[in-house]
């Protein structure tokens, strides 16, 4: 009895000093370190999904530290300049060499960390000035195997630029309303709260997340549309195989007619609920090749389904069975997607990604018959072409139809974002991008892309048969965009970012898809500062 009682307690006391769940936000500056480590071939990092989590990142960091003498001056430095912020994922107390932070609190139980978020700049070009400013805090903290963070932004522009109408990589946002002169104000919280032991960590959280390997913007979950409730439960069982599973809670923006109602002052307007099941597989192979799979459904109208929150379900499967398969105002939104990253060849990062909305194999190559709804894209990095210098390209198409549904509760989308590439359907782009980091914390990025969209597929029932087959790549173009980008980024310590860009826009066709303050041929200059994502 004495030995089990020991057992249990040692158990527990390694289960109180283990990791905790807790993510960072893609956009920080030491994912495009890791992936550059991981092309190198000195740590294996699946770029599939994002966000890592802090104990990730950090686990990465110090097995980057092992391979010191391997570095570059300007990489070992970089390392440095991150485990100043991440080393708290490795050490206990406050006594080490570590990052400025508003408060910071470490014990053997217990850490916090609470930061300001802080933000501006100005746009200037010939149609007039843009002015953005930003203000808001962020936490996050650790007990045991608990994780916790959160973070609220409050941001105000004389200028929108990234309506759900507007085709731009700009993150989308949920604005509170937008004047006559195109000003608006908006504001995100994001956060959650975790648990994790050694193969797993489940979360409930709001947060945004990219899915799909990308140097721009991903194809099957690209984190434009904004943050959203989410059930997040991952598993890597060995280092061959991880798996991730979600279950979320979108925003329909759909009036739901049955329950809004009539009150003393006016309408109780109730929005449909509208939800979103979706997992994947990550195999890695013995060759640097990662291979993945998944699938995921948006359903809608009558409630959750417990059968949605089992992890491993193939769910088109499922909506055949409660839905039938007789017709496609009875079923769901399926979806299907692929994805591989190759990492074979030294400071050589190669992927595809493919989201299938529906096909057909038996019709795939007859042109009048087949259902090629899909977006593919491929794409690359080169690391360290020349000394510092990292050289990526890629290509995108989507096809008509995808990310679309004719039942508008059910499309791929939240808050009006399409949740995949932020062009949507019957659109192409091929982008080039270089960077050049001389010193840790100094960056320059140049790139150039030339966009086409054709018009939107118009859904009708023709004879009986929804007019879905045999539809037709950019038949006829609608809007195009050819740009170019100059960008500078100095972080002058952790989390705090100075920035300045240029930026090319020529754009041609449907004027709704770009704001009038960037609309044509125009010149733009940006100017400004931020202090946390």
């Amino acid at each position: 009895m004495a030995r089990i009682t020991l057992s249990f307690l040692l158990f527990f006391v390694f289960e109180l000093l283990s990791a905790q769940a807790v993510y960072e936000p893609s956009g920080n500056s030491v994912y495009r370190y890791l992936d550059e480590q991981a092309a190198a071939g000195r740590i294996s990092v699946n770029t599939f999904a994002k966000p890592f989590t802090r104990k990730q990142i950090a686990d990465f960091l110090a097995e980057i530290e092992g391979q010191r003498d391997d570095l570059t001056q300007r990489q070992s430095e970089q390392l440095d300049f991150f485990l100043r912020d991440y080393g708290k994922e490795l050490r206990v107390g406050k006594d080490w060499d570590r990052r400025r932070d508003l408060f910071f609190y470490s014990d053997s139980t217990f850490e916090l960390t609470v930061n300001p978020i802080l933000g501006g700049s100005v746009m200037v070009n010939e149609n007039g000035t843009r002015i953005w400013r930003r203000v808001g805090g962020e936490f996050f903290a650790s007990a045991g195997n608990f994780g916790f963070y959160g973070s609220l932004r409050d941001n105000n522009v004389s200028e929108v630029l990234a309506a759900p109408q507007y085709l731009t990589t700009r993150q989308g946002e949920n604005y509170k309303s937008i004047s006559a002169e195109n000003r608006s104000d908006f504001n995100e919280a994001i956060g959650g709260i975790s648990y994790q032991w050694k193969w797993g960590d489940v979360a409930v959280m709001k947060d945004r997340l990219t899915w799909g390997n990308t140097v721009r913007n991903a194809t099957i979950f690209s984190g434009k549309a904004p943050s959203y409730a989410m059930l997040n439960y991952r598993l890597y069982p060995t280092d061959w195989l991880e798996f991730q599973y979600i279950h979320g809670w979108l925003v329909s923006e759909e009036l739901d007619s049955a329950r809004t109602y009539l009150t003393p002052n006016g309408n109780r307007k109730v929005y449909m609920n509208k939800n979103i099941a979706a997992n994947y597989f990550t195999i890695k192979s013995n060759w640097d090749i990662d291979f993945t799979f998944g699938n995921s459904i948006v359903y809608s109208d009558n409630g959750l389904n417990a059968v949605y929150f089992i992890p491993f379900m193939f769910f088109k499967s499922v909506d055949h069975t409660y839905s039938g398969t007789g017709s496609n105002e009875l079923g769901q939104n399926a979806q299907l997607f692929f994805d591989v990253s190759a990492r074979a060849i030294k400071n050589l990062h190669l992927y595809a990604s493919i989201f299938v909305d529906e096909v057909s194999l038996g019709n795939m190559w007859d042109p009048d018959n087949q259902t090629n709804i899909m977006s593919f894209k491929f794409g690359g990095t080169w690391f360290n072409a020349l000394p510092n210098i990292h050289l990526s390209g890629e290509y995108t198409r989507t096809n008509p139809w995808t990310y679309r549904h004719q039942i508008e509760s059910t499309t791929f989308a939240s808050n009006q974002y399409n949740l995949g590439h932020y062009l949507g359907e019957n659109a192409d782009e091929i982008y080039g991008g270089i960077e050049y980091v001389p010193l840790k914390n100094l960056r320059f990025k140049a790139g150039l892309w030339h966009v086409r969209k054709g018009e939107p597929h118009v859904y009708e029932i023709i004879n009986g048969n929804a007019n879905v087959t045999g539809l037709e790549f950019l038949e006829t173009v609608d809007w195009s965009q050819t740009g170019a980008s100059f960008s500078a980024e100095w972080e002058v310590i952790n989390g705090a970012v100075v920035f300045l860009e240029m930026l090319y826009l020529d754009s041609n066709g449907n004027e709704a898809y770009t704001p009038e303050f960037i609309s044509g041929q125009v010149i733009s200059g940006e100017g400004g500062f931020r202090i946390g994502l």
